[in-house]
């Protein structure tokens, strides 16, 4: 009866949610957002460009061609050699002038010296061009000093080689995944709970305040409904964060190399993939998101009880809002500094560690079982919460009024 109770409640909340305009717009229309963000401005610099990728080189130091052009090249330019003449930066202006040429690039001894050179062309090219060209040019220029000194140009220009050793206390290395993916897996998952727990208090809300609940409630337990909201809304968000992961994947498998096609001064983009969590940190954030949306599910679930209108609902929301707060604003250094005491207390904490724990994880130098332990205290943290939460949402779903105070809240425990 129970589970036949609650699955009529799961079944009607992620049908109606998934069958809405709201949903479907979101689900659809962020991947679509983000990849006009991304590749229309590149596909209109793309094409403002094409006519100007075609440059001569004139190298007045008889050594930097061989060693500016394969980079330039690689960098999308189309690029040949003119030999040095009294009169080529007339002759060559000319032919820029009469658009049979994007520009040209003159080469002299202050090329060696200090990496300078002069670019003439009629559109100015973009940033990124730019930097692509001024950086060849300048690596170009110090890897013919480097070799004529005998120093290994490859290798310095390259940036030589930092290793990591952790002393962890097993005494194994681990490797030290990108900054940037640790902090936007903290960040996703910062938004993924907030949103969707605040959806059971919405669902909760429109029905108290609609008296839609008097009448659920003369046919199952208070709590049943509870469970069967949270879980309902639960697969509603696992069922877009899958098809935003399924999407998110398929253009990042075909869109990088299409841009990398387009815009070849790009190339860097396929290092990426390299940066992206493997299937153990992508299995370690679905289980912070379901605990962590477990834990704050319950607690918004038992505020929108509380409330009789929106406006209370957002004042008394304040305080949980707090517990995601804190370690959203904290979870810089504790990437940082994974292994520090601070960053390891206070992951341990449940309301924190979905966030936390993720951002220590993704940073590096985890003990494995700090990981294990995080995930029993939010084990218990979700059997707590929902023990309070039931309790609360069974007396508070049918009053109506001011919003209690907290000995009232402490009358409704020990009562129900």
């Amino acid at each position: 009866m129970m589970w036949r109770d609650v699955w009529a409640v799961i079944r009607r909340e992620y049908l109606q949610r998934v069958r809405s305009k709201w949903f479907i717009a979101a689900t659809i229309g962020a991947p679509l957002f983000m990849v006009g963000l991304i590749v229309v401005p590149a596909f209109f610099v793309n094409q403002g460009e094409r006519n100007a990728r075609e440059i001569a080189i004139v190298d007045g130091t008889d050594v930097l061609y061989e060693r500016v052009a394969p980079r330039l090249e690689e960098s999308g330019w189309e690029v040949r050699e003119q030999r040095w003449h009294a009169d080529v930066v007339t002759e060559l202006r000319e032919t820029v002038e009469a658009g049979e040429l994007g520009g040209f690039v003159m080469l002299d001894e202050l090329t060696l010296e200090s990496g300078e050179a002069m670019f003439y062309t009629i559109d100015r090219p973009s940033t990124i061009r730019q930097v692509t060209m001024r950086s060849s040019i300048a690596r170009s220029a110090l890897e013919y000093q480097l070799d004529q000194r005998g120093v290994d140009a490859a290798s310095m220009l390259e940036g030589g080689e930092l290793r990591i050793e952790l002393l962890t206390e097993d005494g194994t290395d681990t490797d030290d995944p990108a900054f940037l993916v640790a902090y936007m897996g903290a960040f996703l998952l910062y938004m993924a709970i907030l949103l969707y727990a605040v959806a059971v208090l919405r669902a909760t809300l429109e029905e108290k305040t609609n008296r839609i609940v008097e009448v659920i409630i003369s046919a199952m337990k208070p709590w049943h409904l509870m469970l069967g909201k949270i879980l309902g809304v639960g697969a509603v968000s696992m069922t877009q964060l899958a098809i935003w992961v399924l999407v998110g994947t398929l253009l990042f498998a075909g869109g990088i190399p299409m841009l990398i096609a387009a815009r070849p001064e790009l190339a860097n983009l396929s290092e990426v993939r390299d940066l992206l969590p493997g299937l153990g940190l992508v299995a370690l954030f679905i289980g912070y998101f379901v605990f962590g949306f477990f834990i704050y599910a319950g607690l918004y679930a038992a505020l929108g009880a509380m409330c009789s209108s929106d406006e209370e609902a957002q004042q008394a929301q304040f305080p949980v809002m707090m517990l995601l707060i804190v370690p959203i604003v904290i979870v810089t250094s504790v990437i940082e500094n994974p292994g520090s005491a601070m960053a390891v207390t206070m992951s341990l904490i449940p309301f924190f560690s979905p966030i936390l724990m993720w951002g220590r994880v993704a940073g590096g130098g985890v003990p494995i079982w700090q990981i294990g332990l995080s995930f029993v205290l939010m084990a218990l943290t979700v059997l707590a919460v929902a023990w309070v939460a039931g309790r609360i949402y069974k007396v508070g779903i049918l009053m109506s009024g001011k919003r209690p105070t907290l000995p009232e809240l402490m009358r409704w425990i020990r009562e129900a």
